[in-house]
Formats: structure tokens, sequence, C-alpha cells
């Protein structure tokens, strides 16, 4: 009877979240017992955990909540009050914040390896940030906050940095991700591994909201076939036709303001030609990818083979490229200079 009257009977628990910074809160009872129909406040994006003995007993969502025996069904059952049995009762109380928590920093200190069909087998260093949230307050508490006063955002980040970097390197082998798709496709690969990342967080009741990845690092070689890549798919037939007629469409406009459609013949079959060539080049390119190699090779002493008939026929177009005003006159003689040498 004298400890009931020393101690004050709490009567309003409540958590007013003062930093962002805090993930888990003990409610600081001061050994006070708890007033039956006591008022427990849970706002939006929190969860509070009554635990009896060291026992978790009641897990209340958002809302204002009464503290009654049939309110209780849990932490009554443990107690062993019957129905009608008004007295204080002794929990201990955890907050748990169940907002979204973002901009969790990831990256691959060293580097990891992707199998690639074009490149083989190629180094990998990325970087991103990952959201994630308690879903599961009671399986979050038990697994992994335990009995701490107060747990930090820090503290998750640290522990959970380190399970998120190994799993993304395995979650890309399965992925089955070229080293194209993580240097062109970020935002998609991103949601692709995040289910596969997400599997091992289920065990402490945490969701993976966000994966993302921000910038990925490749040896300077693949950057640059990654580039000449992205210029053929600039000059692929699809792009190609998409100019044609576009240019077709300028050439209609310009007779109509004329007035003199048969004069603008002469500019559609210019522009035609020059279609032509470049589809032509563009051919030749995908015929003879080696092509720039080989042109490299030649600066470091080693001759381009070129028949008589081939010679011929590229001064022919140099030709017809000079008389579009494609090439000016010193561009076409250095380059006519250069192919009469291999004759």
């Amino acid at each position: 009877m004298f400890g009931f009257f020393k101690n004050e009977l709490l009567e309003v628990i409540e958590w007013k979240e003062n930093s962002k910074d805090v993930l888990v809160w003990k409610f600081p009872d001061k050994d006070s017992d708890i007033k039956y129909g006591a008022q427990l406040t849970v706002r939006e994006s929190q969860a509070a955990i009554f635990l009896n003995e060291g026992q978790i007993a009641d897990v209340y969502g958002p809302g204002r909540h009464v503290l009654k025996t049939e309110n209780m069904p849990v932490l009554t059952k443990l107690k062993s009050w019957k129905h009608g049995f008004n007295s204080p009762f002794k929990a201990d109380v955890y907050f748990v914040s169940t907002r979204q928590l973002t901009n969790f920093k990831w990256g691959t200190p060293n580097p990891i390896f992707v199998n690639d069909p074009e490149a083989g087998r190629v180094e990998v260093r990325a970087f991103g940030t990952y959201f994630m949230r308690v879903a599961d307050p009671k399986k979050f508490y038990r697994e992994y906050a335990g009995t701490s006063s107060i747990l930090t955002v820090d503290e998750l980040e640290d522990v959970f940095r380190g399970l998120v970097v190994p799993k993304f390197a395995e979650a890309l082998s399965e992925s089955g991700a070229t080293a194209f798709d993580i240097y062109s496709q970020y935002s998609e690969l991103g949601e692709t591994i995040r289910p596969l990342i997400q599997a091992d967080l289920n065990d402490f009741g945490l969701e993976l909201t966000k994966f993302q990845i921000t910038s990925v690092s490749l040896p300077p070689e693949i950057t640059e076939h990654m580039k000449q890549l992205a210029k053929l798919n600039l000059t692929s037939n699809e792009n190609l036709n998409k100019m044609q007629a576009f240019n077709q469409m300028d050439v209609d406009k310009l007779a109509a303001e004329n007035g003199n459609y048969e004069n603008m013949k002469g500019s559609r079959n210019d522009l035609m030609m020059q279609q032509m060539m470049m589809q032509q080049m563009m051919q030749n390119n995908q015929n003879n990818p080696n092509q720039s190699n080989n042109s490299n090779d030649n600066a470091g002493g080693k001759e381009e083979k070129m028949s008589r008939e081939e010679i011929m026929k590229t001064l022919k177009e140099l030709g017809e490229l000079k008389e579009m005003g494609i090439l000016t006159d010193a561009e076409f003689n250095d380059k006519k200079k250069e192919l009469l040498a291999k004759l």
C-alpha cells in the first residue's frame, strides 16, 4: 500500500517526437504504475508496444486508446485479471517510428565483377541510396531493437549498409544484368534488385521501399565501348527513317511557301543522296566493326589493305560529298592524296 501511494500514477502516455533521428523510444515511467483507464495516444507514423515482465503483450497503432482490461486482451490474459478488476498495472512501453526513412547511402568499397556477353568479366563499382521503414513493429523490436531505451536511425543505417552491399552483388548476379544494363538503366535495374534484397529484410520486420543506383564506375575501356554503342544506336535505321521524314517535311514546307515545287526537287534529291550515303556508311560500319580499330593500327604502322576498285569507289563517293558541300576542298584533297598513295 505504501508503494502504491509513493508512486505517481500515469494517466497520459504519448511520444512527441522532437527529432527525426530517433527510431525507438522507451517511455520514461520512472517506476510509476499506469492508471486504469489511462489515455494512450499513438500518432500517425508511430506504434506503441506494451511489455509485461519482458514479454510483448499488446501493440497499438495510431489513435487514442483507453487502457482498460477489455481493450487489452493479451495483457489482461498475462496478468490473469478477472473482468472488472480496476487496479493500476505495471508495463514497459516502447514507441516505434514507422515513417519512411530516406536517403540511406550504400556503395561498393571494392569492385564487383559482372559477366558481360560482349566485354567479358567486367569490374563494376556502384553507389546509390535506399529508403526503408518499419513494417512490423513487433518483429522489429523482437529481432533487432531489443531493450535499448533509445535507438537512432544512424545505428540502423550502419548495420544494414553491411547487409545491403553484399546482397547487391548477389542480386545483380541473379538479375542477369550486363555491364551495359548497369550503365544505361539505373532506375529499371534498381526496381529489379529491390525485391531480391527485401527477402533478407523481412526477418527484421523492415520494408525496403526504394532502392536506387545513382552512379556507376566502369573501367575506361568499357566506358568508351558503351559510348560507341550509344553512337551506333543514334544512326539506327529507325532514326534515319525519322530523319528522312523530317527532311521531307522541310522540303514540302519550303515548296509551299515559295509556290514553286519543281525548283525544290533538287533539294529533295540532295537530301535523299545524303541519307543513302549515311545508310551505306552505317552498313559498312556494321559489316566491319573493327574499321576504327584498323585505322588506329594504321597510325601505329600497320597498312590497311584496299583493292584498286575500293579506292576508286571511295574517291567517287568523296567527290560526291565535296560537290554536295559536305566536304571542303582541303578535306577532299587530303583524303584523295592519302588514297592515291595506296594505288
